[in-house]
């Protein structure tokens, strides 16, 4: 036999047996957790269920700190988050091997968009429905922070975002299920790459479970109160894709869900999450969430608390102290079956056998590997590169940009064109190299302008006071430039955990200042840095350019340069819908039409409508220009029926029609016409990204199956009906480009 016909035999024997070895893995960890658990007391199952803050910086209110390193060496702690870097985290893990039966601790952290690479934040990521950058942002993160010694991320954070006063919209991906799901997937596989086990990769988190991200006049930890049919039909769908991409745990969340605080909520936890979707990681509660049933009124104290919790399916306790302080009495009193303590504990130690702590405690602690991607320059590349494509082009009146190298003279104005924190954002770190290390706008700007362009810069005015003393200077500098940069938008904790808004327009003076410096008729180029959407409506009615740039991360000010100076053409598109005043919040593509709908966006006659305001929004779901223009040809089906066994292929061709080579991301929306409850206005089942260049035109195809026409029914049932649909294709969801088909 020659090399080539044994290299396939062997190929073959692998693919053959690999899927036993699997299973022969799983068998193995399954019988070895079992060994564990059968030489366990109940007070050290306990322990494993328990998870306290470590050292270095708390993610939530501080609870009494205890003798924790005494805990960790009888066994009483099976986790801690906030135990940063190598040192750090084996001196821990000595300690749990001096345990009676030595096992290990779990160390988790809010790697939420980086670690020592901070990455545009995950709702800046969002925008630019590249599923692949994404995740492999999400792959850098798992790398840096499992070389400092982390084994698990409390991300990504998938919660359905709707409004955008909510501070924690900046942590997930907008306000649609399709989009939502397919990013909470990716993110996923990033963190957990090859598979969680490897050193490269941590354990992911998907949270906060569940419909967080619908609290209640858009306060955070507020109630939610909506049908178990929404819940399915929206809220839910980006946790089963991530559970359906592996992942390793979840987080439940602080709010109630129709009256049942997540916490202690059966039906997501048991009765969906571990028996419908069968789910074999483990639950954690978010930070003292079990305890906080008692201010919910659910719950007299921490031992009912607890009894409550883990009957509905919550694993591990972070920093409440109920678990550790009551379940063993508990079960005592016969009021918690064993048999709840053993799952919760099974699922534990699967997860530390899984990724070989067991086999080798300090796996994870290695010096060489946290030296190697502390500054990891290949990393710093990749960041640039998602951020460029996270900055979406609201405006280019004139075409003023790219910007044309032959202008003279720049004026940098505005509160966070020197800024150096702000650009990474809330959730995270604070290295004490920052101020070398991120990229301020500034010197991105200053340094690809070269040294044939003069700058000059002025701040204006603060983030967020009412002082204008600031503003003679910018008008001054403004009047002697050829364009002005003028950089406003959020601090970095002003959209984050903690972090809602009532008034959700530009901070401070701000604005105040885009209309003193418009007023010297310069041509101005705005630059919106935040967290959220935000309201801006002098602004975009009256700047020629407008770059919503999110929090763009260590090289914000590269990535911001690139764009400004035509190196990169914006193809960034809105994740969420952007209303023109708080009145209309919440606002989203998705919704349902009424009895009465308007019939144009003046309409107020007995319509659905404000008398003061037009119902559309500033700028719509998907939304996001080019500094080259697209042509839609109409969409062709090559059918106009289906059965459930059917597809329908629908070819649009798009052309580029302006002078730049530009990429598109075109967007398939549908709409169910007739329904047994009522359907969206419209609805997004798929996307493509396509590159152009000049003059190019391309031919896509979408397919549309049955599954892209089912819908949770009145008794939440998934099903498919009969009926009409219309099949909408073009660049954001406002497109009006349709045809029609019907499902027989």
């Amino acid at each position: 036999m020659n090399s080539k016909h044994l290299n396939f035999v062997l190929t073959v024997c692998i693919l053959f047996l690999a899927p036993f070895a699997g299973k022969a893995q799983k068998a193995t960890i399954e019988h070895r957790v079992d060994s564990v658990l059968n030489l366990m007391t109940l007070e050290e199952k306990i322990g494993q269920m328990n998870q306290y803050s470590g050292f270095w910086e708390a993610t939530g209110p501080i609870t009494e700190e205890g003798n924790k390193l005494e805990q960790v060496r009888t066994g009483q702690l099976g986790s801690m988050l906030n135990i940063n870097g190598v040192d750090h985290t084996r001196k821990l893990q000595e300690l749990a091997m001096q345990s009676r039966l030595k096992i290990p601790l779990l160390f988790g952290q809010d790697v939420v968009h980086g670690y020592r690479t901070m990455f545009p934040i995950p709702l800046g990521e969002a925008a630019s429905w590249d599923l692949e950058a994404i995740e492999h942002s999400a792959r850098i993160a798992a790398t840096e922070a499992s070389a400092a010694g982390i084994h698990w991320t409390f991300a990504p954070m998938v919660d359905i975002g709707r409004d955008p006063r909510w501070g924690r919209v900046m942590e997930g991906a907008g306000e649609d299920p399709y989009l939502g799901s397919l990013i909470a997937a990716a993110r996923v596989k990033g963190f957990q790459g090859k598979g969680y086990g490897n050193t490269d990769a941590v354990m992911a988190c998907a949270k906060h479970f569940a419909a967080y991200g619908a609290a209640e006049a858009g306060r955070d930890y507020n109630s939610v109160d909506m049908s178990y049919r929404m819940l399915n039909e929206i809220y839910l769908k980006p946790y089963k894709a991530a559970v359906e991409a592996g992942v390793a745990t979840l987080m439940n969340s602080f709010n109630d869900i129709n009256g049942i605080p997540a916490t202690a909520n059966s039906y997501i936890q048991r009765d969906l999450l571990k028996g419908q979707w069968k789910f074999d990681g483990f639950v954690v509660s978010d930070w003292g969430s079990i305890g906080e049933m008692i201010n919910h009124g659910y719950s007299k104290d921490c031992y009912q608390a607890a009894q409550q919790a883990i009957t509905a399916g919550s694993d591990m306790d972070m920093e409440s102290r109920c678990y550790i302080g009551n379940l063993a009495q508990l079960v005592k009193d016969g009021k918690v079956d064993i048999k709840l303590i053993d799952d919760a504990v099974r699922r534990i130690l699967t997860k530390k056998f899984e990724m070989g702590l067991f086999d080798d405690p300090f796996k994870y602690c290695n010096e060489e590997r946290e030296k190697q991607q502390w500054n990891n320059p290949a990393n710093l590349e990749v960041e640039r590169d998602v951020a460029k494509k996270s900055i979406v082009l609201l405006k280019n009146d004139n075409q003023l940009l790219p910007l044309d190298t032959k202008k003279k003279a720049i004026a940098m104005i505005g509160p966070l064109a020197k800024a150096v924190r702000e650009n990474i954002g809330f959730w995270s770190y604070a290295w004490p190299d920052d101020s070398i290390r991120i990229v301020t706008q500034w010197q991105g700007i200053r340094t690809r302008a070269g040294k044939n362009i003069t700058m000059t810069y002025a701040k204006g005015c603060e983030i967020n006071d009412s002082s204008k003393a600031g503003f003679a200077e910018a008008v001054n500098i403004a009047r002697q430039a050829d364009v002005v940069i003028l950089s406003i938008g959020e601090a970095a904790n002003m959209s984050g955990e903690a972090k809602s808004r009532s008034n959700i327009h530009l901070p401070g003076v701000q604005e105040e200042l885009v209309k003193a410096v418009c007023a010297t008729g310069k041509p101005v180029i705005v630059l919106i840095n935040a967290g959220r959407p935000l309201v801006f409506n002098w602004t975009a009615d009256h700047a020629q350019a407008i770059l919503y740039t999110w929090w763009l991360g260590t090289e914000a000010g590269n990535a911001i340069a690139d764009v400004i100076f035509g190196d990169y053409n914006p193809s960034g598109k809105l994740p969420c819908t952007f209303p023109r005043t708080e009145g209309q919040i919440p606002i989203y593509y998705n919704h349902f039409s009424t009895g009465r709908p308007p019939k144009t966006d003046s309409d107020v006659n007995y319509v659905s409508s404000y008398i003061d305001l037009p119902n559309s929004p500033k700028f719509p779901f998907g939304y996001g220009l080019s500094y080259t223009t697209f042509k839609y040809s109409e969409p062709l089906l090559s059918k106009t029926t289906m059965n459930s066994n059917d597809k329908i292929e629908i070819k649009v061709s798009v052309t580029n029609t302006g002078n730049y080579d530009g990429k598109e991301t075109v967007q398939l929306y549908i709409r169910d016409l007739v329904g047994s409850v009522v359907r969206p206005v419209k609805q997004l089942i798929g996307f493509q990204q396509v590159f152009l260049k000049k003059g190019e035109t391309k031919e896509l195809t979408f397919t549309i199956g049955i599954d892209d026409l089912k819908f949770y029914d009145y008794n939440v049932n998934l099903i498919a009906e009969p009926g009409d649909f219309e099949v909408f294709v073009g660049g954001n969801s406002a497109t009006e480009l349709k045809k029609t088909f019907t499902l027989l």
